[in-house]
């Protein structure tokens, strides 16, 4: 399969043209147009401060439905329990940059760098990328952040600094979503991690197929700092 050089155009090649590893295409910009347009196309940036921008949209693809979600129980103890308050959109910029600084910190590779960062936050004040939240006694435990677009969302990353913080966050976002009537989670890259809570891998003409549809609805705008019971 060939591999596209972007140009400052705006568009994609068809995501049905990505190598065997799921790379499309090199090059472009992170400007807020050019990563709706990747996502509304089943498309996403990965790659790390010292790559060129990479754009992937990988075969299987890894999804989780809403109402396939699986938690285990001694995670459902741990949620019942209360040991976790966990908001909407109260602390995106934190929650983007802890999930670099922890895998920093861990010593892994990750592809938050600045420019990432910068951009997912004007997606956020754009309205489209949102963060869940896990506060333990007043203090940030855990979280994720991920784009939202019609009936899908599509999940970026998620940090832990408490034992189960980001899984109760996580629980939490699927349980807001299924009242959102959302179709799918968007769960990109296959991780057993993922899978024990009921995602599972589909081909990615089947993804393109349900996502399509899942756009024709309306994007609909998040409750700031809202409280997930």
């Amino acid at each position: 399969m060939p591999l596209f050089l972007l140009s400052n155009k705006i568009i994609f090649p068809p995501p049905q043209l990505a190598g065997g590893d799921g790379l499309l295409a090199i090059g472009g910009d992170l400007s807020k147009e050019r990563l709706l347009l990747a996502y509304r196309m089943g498309i996403f940036p990965w790659f790390s401060e010292d790559e060129p921008i990479m754009w992937w949209s990988p075969d299987p693809r890894l999804v989780l439905y809403p109402q396939d979600l699986r938690v285990p129980k001694s995670l459902k103890k741990v949620i019942n329990k209360n040991i976790f308050k966990v908001t909407i959109d109260s602390s995106f910029e934190r929650i983007i940059n802890l999930c670099a600084q922890i895998r920093l910190q861990e010593n892994e590779r990750t592809w938050l760098g600045k420019d990432m960062i910068e951009a997912y936050c004007d997606l956020h004040e754009a309205g489209y990328a949102h963060s869940v939240e896990a506060w333990h006694k007043g203090e940030l435990a855990g979280g994720l952040y991920g784009v939202s677009l019609g009936k899908c969302f599509f999940g970026e990353s998620m940090f832990t600094r408490i034992t189960n913080a980001s899984k109760a966050a996580f629980v939490a976002l699927v349980e807001y979503l299924k009242t959102l009537s959302f179709d799918m989670i968007d769960c990109q890259l296959t991780t057993e991690h993922l899978k024990r809570f009921g995602a599972r891998e589909i081909p990615r003409s089947i993804f393109l197929k349900q996502l399509n549809k899942s756009l024709k609805a309306p994007t609909k705008k998040w409750s700031s700092s809202r409280v997930v019971e």
